[in-house]
């Protein structure tokens, strides 16, 4: 049985999304700041939930009017101090945003500027800006607004937004995005709307969301993944009351636009002087993803299998000493709520049985056994243990090739000489602790014996489809191990065990 079921139309999505951002907007005088939610490239959460979703589709919307837009990025002063780092890449904030910027134009947008948000002379984000300034990046940066969030006099006047830099743009469309949440993309717009009507401008703005999708029930498995994607930042799915009192009909939007909403509704007033051309949250939102999903059954499928997977990942989070115990026991409570397991994901018992079978053995290091499974396109459950030589995520690997190319499992890809040659490396020239071979290794090595060895050169064509596949380990990855997955573009969730008994086992 195939693993992946198609459950979202992108091409309706790309026609219906378009249409409705030209439509905004016309509503406006030529010039609309539209806060992008969610990540614009590479949502790799939204191709999760919604399979068939592209992770860039969100760009390929922006492709049909390019030469209209004007891009702002975002970035909170605090993420850079305390190098923030983005899960998915496995690189820092201020690392994404020049990633971004070279995304960007590669796409055919201008991107006008960076703006620093909270700045306060803090020494990360000075030395950051000096970096952008000499790269020839307009940079810009906003201190906290004052006043806000209660005292809309203050925040709408000279002391308030006012005090910022105003961000030169020319397009009619102006895209404010971030590497991640909290970075200050509406405080951004509403100073740059604030300063347009200063100068005459009726600009707008709007805000291009993704989750919670706004026509789906509260209880949704996709509305409900995406309050376990945010389990760290406390967010709630709420009915938006103010969009039923308003319009008598229902829509789910989330607690922080909800309750932000009064005073962003006063602050709009204040600016123009009218009445607010928004009476809800999801009045703001520019959202047609709903009307692209054509097959709930496998969104919903793909939806818990996400719950899971952030279950996951907030409990290791925990261990490794980022995340909180609150989140873990939020996103417990919202699998029980949905009848969910973490056996539910296939490749976790099959890891854990791996890691049994391999401790019957006597395989393993320090004492410690290491399992692994990947699930295959086809369904099929592939296993893997860690040994003296290998980390648990590189036996996997290997076999998973092996299977792909129909090869005997038996078969040695990598001849024993090079394994060694490594070892000997890292432990007597290097003077590493840990001379076994992460996954990041044994795909170098791998690609060493294809040079001389058919059987290794058909393997190494097979890892591309190890793209898009699940795999789970018994204990957290090296980072050797965890970059290797990455780049493979596996799914990857682990149980919230060290695999060594050092605190340092990388070195």
């Amino acid at each position: 049985m195939k693993t992946f079921t198609a459950g979202f139309d992108n091409n309706k999505y790309l026609e219906e999304q378009t249409a409705a951002i030209l439509e905004r907007v016309s509503q406006f005088e030529n010039k609309l700041y539209l806060e992008c939610g969610g990540k614009l490239i590479y949502d790799y959460h939204a191709s999760r939930v919604l399979p068939g979703f592209d992770p860039n589709v969100k760009m390929q919307v922006f492709q049909a009017f390019k030469d209209k837009i004007d891009v702002i990025i975002c970035i909170y002063a605090g993420d850079i101090e305390k190098k923030k780092v983005r899960a998915d890449f496995g690189i820092t904030y201020d690392t994404d945003t020049m990633k971004l910027i070279d995304d960007y134009t590669s796409w055919g947008l201008n991107v006008a500027g960076v703006v620093i948000t909270r700045f306060e002379e803090q020494p990360g984000a000075v030395q950051f800006k000096n970096l952008l300034d000499r790269r020839g990046i307009k940079t810009y940066t906003h201190k906290y607004t004052k006043g806000y969030p209660t005292d809309v006099d203050l925040i709408v006047s000279d002391d308030g937004y006012g005090a910022n830099e105003y961000i030169e743009t020319e397009k009619p469309v102006v895209v404010v995005t971030a590497p991640g949440p909290g970075s200050g993309k509406l405080a951004t717009c509403l100073s740059q709307f604030y300063h347009d009507y200063r100068k005459g401008v009726r600009s707008g703005y709007a805000k291009l969301e993704t989750f919670p999708i706004w026509n789906l029930p509260l209880s949704h498995p996709v509305n409900v993944a995406y309050e376990a994607a945010t389990a760290d930042l406390g967010d709630i799915n709420q009915i938006d009351s103010f969009h039923l009192e308003a319009y008598e009909e229902t829509a789910v939007n989330y607690n922080r636009d909800i309750d932000a909403f009064p005073v962003l509704k006063r602050i709009i007033e204040k600016i123009t002087g009218e009445k607010s051309f928004y009476q809800s949250p999801t009045d703001m939102g520019v959202n047609r993803c709903g009307f692209g999903i054509f097959d709930d059954d496998a969104v919903q499928e793909a939806a818990k299998q996400e719950i899971i997977r952030r279950y996951f990942k907030a409990s290791c989070d925990y261990v490794k000493g980022t995340g909180t115990k609150k989140a873990v026991d939020k996103i417990k409570i919202l699998m029980d709520n949905l009848h969910l397991h973490s056996t539910g994901r296939p490749t976790v018992p099959a890891a854990r049985e791996a890691m049994d079978d391999g401790a019957s053995r006597g395989k393993g290091r320090d004492g410690i056994v290491s399992g692994a499974a990947v699930q295959l396109g086809d369904g099929m459950i592939v296993t893997g243990s860690n040994s003296e030589t290998m980390h648990a995520a590189s036996a996997l690997i290997l076999n998973a090739v092996k299977r792909l190319a129909g090869m005997p499992s038996n078969i040695h890809l990598i001849p024993e000489t090079i394994i060694a040659s490594v070892r000997y490396l890292k432990d007597n020239v290097l003077d590493g602790r840990r001379v076994s071979l992460d996954l990041d290794e044994v795909l170098i090595a791998l690609s060493i014996s294809a040079a001389a060895n058919p059987a290794a050169q058909t393997a190494m064509e097979k890892l591309k489809e190890l793209k898009g596949t699940e795999v789970h380990l018994t204990h957290l990855p090296s980072s050797g191990d965890e970059a290797g997955l990455r780049k493979l573009g596996i799914n990857c969730t682990s149980d919230p065990l060290f695999a060594s008994k050092r605190l340092v086992d990388d070195l």
